[in-house]
């Protein structure tokens, strides 16, 4: 009896090794891209071809609809008034879907106006990441939903979720009566109140939009609100006929990437604008922990001549891990010609880029592993000579509040230093 009870330890312990195992590699998994191949007399699609916006249709599943408005918001003074307005405005539906959420003015002028249109007989649907948004849980959610908001929580934690614990969905979504649209970096926080270059106002960039991209957003909506709830909207109320039609002249689409084993649709989706550079390539991320694919790609992109540069957060970070993850990873990036800028007066945590300044991206997507293996992420997507200026003139001015790191003088730093980014890039893959 002591051998079989020896016997039946030992296969409890191997079969608890191999569940340990196996949820390690489900948590630390990846899947680079490390080359961009045309087997064609052209060559890799340029994002100025028509056949580059076919090529994204064809990889990411995302569509660019002609007759689109775009309308790119900075910081919290640029993007809360026209938001409250519209929200105030809606006649029929409000649909909102939010990572990160503080107690706080913001969280409490959203409550004010969704309780309002609540009231007043709009559909109003709430969708919050449990984790994000875990702090309006309790008294701020009691209160709305008494005036008829309805709320659900996106992937609760509990011990018999844990095996999707690291799936959060980051989709930024501001959906109102289906014909106008917001997505973004930002949240319902008090630290995106102010103008972005004043230390505790979190520099950030939003977009607000209508036309056909509007539709894709409120799918991305629905598709959440059936994971939380098991309802799958549709119908009139949600998707007019009025939110198909074109608004204005703007080329636009909806990117919304989910996790799967394997490449990713965010992982094709950066992979493919890189490839698709040929003489500026301008990216503002806040987490900027590119994997070595990523980091293979932007410096192949140096060497065919593009001008690469990078704008990410700087000592105000609000994550130091992830700040020293990406910091070790600059000399290699620096040796290969990526030209590298840290933001200095305060948290820069804007998630956009502008490829030969007509192709441009604002949105949630970070340009980390976490992004892009793990997360549930939100993009309007723009291919328009006129965005694509403004994004341009907005990275410069960022720029002029930037340090660049240069080779040598980065070097030079202290030994402290490259410990830290030593210890914080082994964790890549889970940042």
């Amino acid at each position: 009896m002591t051998v079989l009870r020896y016997a039946a330890i030992g296969i409890l312990v191997l079969l608890a090794g191999i569940l340990a195992l196996v949820g390690f590699l489900t948590v630390t998994r990846s899947a680079p891209i490390r080359q961009v191949i045309a087997e064609s007399d052209g060559g890799l699609p340029h994002v100025g071809d028509s056949l580059f916006a076919r090529t994204m249709e064809l990889f990411v599943g995302t569509h660019i609809h002609d007759g689109n408005t775009v309308e790119i918001l900075l910081d919290g003074d640029g993007t809360y008034p026209p938001m409250w307005r519209d929200i105030a405005s809606a006649q029929q539906s409000l649909t909102i879907q939010l990572y990160y959420s503080q107690p706080g003015a913001v969280a409490d002028t959203l409550a004010k106006y969704l309780t309002q249109q609540a009231r007043a007989g709009v559909r109003v649907l709430l969708l919050l990441d449990a984790f994000g948004s875990g702090p309006l849980r309790g008294k701020w959610a009691d209160s709305v939903k008494a005036a008829g908001v309805e709320v659900a929580w996106l992937r609760p934690i509990r011990w018999y979720t844990l095996h999707k614990a690291t799936h959060r969905s980051h989709t930024r979504a501001v959906i109102v009566d289906g014909k106008v649209g917001y997505t973004g970096g930002g949240g319902i926080a008090d630290y995106w109140l102010g103008d972005g270059r004043t230390d505790g106002q979190w520099r950030e960039t939003n977009v607000r939009f209508t036309g056909p991209a509007v539709a894709a957003l409120q799918a991305t909506f629905a598709a959440g609100w059936a994971e939380a709830t098991g309802e799958l909207l549709t119908g009139d109320l949600f998707f007019p006929l009025a939110g198909f039609s074109e608004t204005g002249t703007v080329k636009a689409g909806f990117l919304h990437t989910l996790p799967v084993v394997g490449s990713t649709p965010a992982g094709r989706f950066l992979a493919l604008t890189i490839a698709g550079a040929r003489s500026t390539l301008y990216i503002s991320n806040s987490y900027f922990v590119p994997d070595e694919g990523l980091r293979e790609l932007l410096i192949r992109a140096v060497r065919r001549g593009v001008d690469v540069r990078v704008m990410t957060a700087g000592p105000r970070t609000d994550i130091k891990t992830t700040h020293y993850a990406g910091r070790g990873l600059y000399e290699e990036l620096l040796e290969g010609g990526v030209r590298i800028y840290e933001y200095q007066p305060t948290m820069m945590h804007a998630k956009t880029f502008v490829v030969d300044g007509i192709w441009s991206t604002v949105g949630s997507l970070n340009f980390d592993n976490r992004s892009i293996s793990f997360n549930n992420e939100s993009n309007l997507v723009v291919l328009d000579e006129e965005i694509g200026g403004q994004m341009n003139e907005i990275f410069m001015a960022d720029l002029r509040h930037s340090k660049e790191m240069m080779l040598e003088e980065f070097r030079r730093r202290p030994v402290w230093q490259k410990v830290a980014e030593w210890g914080a890039s082994r964790l890549w893959r889970i940042l």
